[in-house]
């Protein structure tokens, strides 16, 4: 069986003009999915002809099938190729998605029709035949070793000149949250444009961003420094209650703990910093602090504080209040 394409592989494709006639994107990136898809719509069809030759129709709408395919085969107009883009392909039935087999065994080449899926079952046989024909393309979640090296390439392709340690860096007080780091690289462009950027000019952004709350939340704890770490989730609550704050807290801290977790188990087998960096995937300053904050803790101590963790996790989602449930749980591991 065929394997996935990486989403890389469609825009090194998209460069040379040699998209195919038909793919399938799928998977939980859908930051990064929709990324491609506007590189493809303004890559692919040349602005002038783009009302005429770009369709975007939607699964579970009334729309038949054999009218996609009709568009489909349509020739393109004042343009070399046309773009149809069919959104929520689970929607369709799967009788309704088998209407499409044929055409794909008989595609029109000046045509790319996309699929896009956010529940893909490969066991049936539209989605199975996608994937053996290797047109299906994997939006995955980006790894931990993955994300800076985004960073720096969605950098470059702004036209910011970011050094490698300055990408570490945000990554370290943004997260993995792709949207959110893009966001925080298009501040970076409009304050400095062309000019160098590391980490000091990170950090000027960063103070005058919520991120930067988290950052501070996450070292104060490390630190064990109750009445700090307390101050600064309330500052953090009060500034991001509308947008998801106490999860996102709460996540951050999983992380943060599970990373002292792992670095203390390093440790205790006798790894030195550089171990750490290279098991984790951490730059230097960031494992610096991991082998720091890691010697206030014991391994049971940073076990007890992630079940502790978990039991909050549920009590946010089965409804109890954000402030009093993280208040107590900061109070808990920092007075361990």
């Amino acid at each position: 069986m065929a394997r996935d394409l990486a989403p890389e592989g469609i825009l090194k494709s998209l460069k040379k003009g040699e998209l195919a006639p038909f793919y399938l994107f799928h998977g939980p990136g859908e930051f990064r999915l929709e990324k491609v898809l506007d590189k493809i719509r303004s890559d692919f069809i040349p602005a002038a002809a783009r009302a005429l030759n770009v369709e975007v129709f939607y699964g579970g709408e009334k729309i038949d099938p054999a009218e996609i395919i009709s568009r489909a085969r349509s020739l393109p107009f004042l343009a070399s190729n046309r773009l149809i883009i069919i959104r929520r392909a689970e929607k369709f039935r799967a009788s309704e998605l088998e209407v499409f087999l044929s055409y794909l065994e008989e595609p029109v080449e000046t045509t790319c029709l996309i699929f896009v899926s956010s529940k893909t079952d490969f066991r049936m046989s539209f989605y199975k035949r996608i994937r053996s024909l290797g047109r299906a393309v994997n939006f995955a979640n980006l790894s931990e070793r993955e994300v800076v090296p985004w960073i720096k390439r969605t950098a470059g392709e702004l036209g910011l000149k970011i050094d490698g340690e300055a990408c570490a860096y945000l990554r370290q007080i943004v997260g993995n949250s792709l949207r959110e780091l893009f966001a925080e690289l298009e501040k970076l462009c409009l304050r400095y444009g062309e000019e160098p950027v590391g980490v000091e000019q990170v950090k000027e952004l960063a103070l005058h961003t919520r991120v930067y709350t988290v950052f501070e939340l996450m070292n104060r704890v490390s630190e064990r420094k109750c009445s700090e770490s307390l101050r600064i989730l309330n500052r953090s609550l009060e500034e991001e209650d509308k947008l998801g704050a106490p999860l996102q807290v709460l996540g951050m801290l999983n992380r943060q703990f599970r990373l002292l977790w792992q670095t203390k188990h390093i440790l205790s087998k006798g790894g030195s910093r550089a171990d750490v960096a290279r098991t984790l995937g951490l730059p230097d300053f960031s494992a610096r602090d991991f082998v720091s904050h890691s010697q206030v803790w014991t391994i049971e101590e940073l076990e007890e504080g992630l079940g502790l963790l978990y039991q909050t996790d549920g009590l946010l989602k089965t409804g109890s209040r954000p402030k009093p449930a993280l208040e107590n749980v900061l109070f808990a591991l920092c007075r361990q």
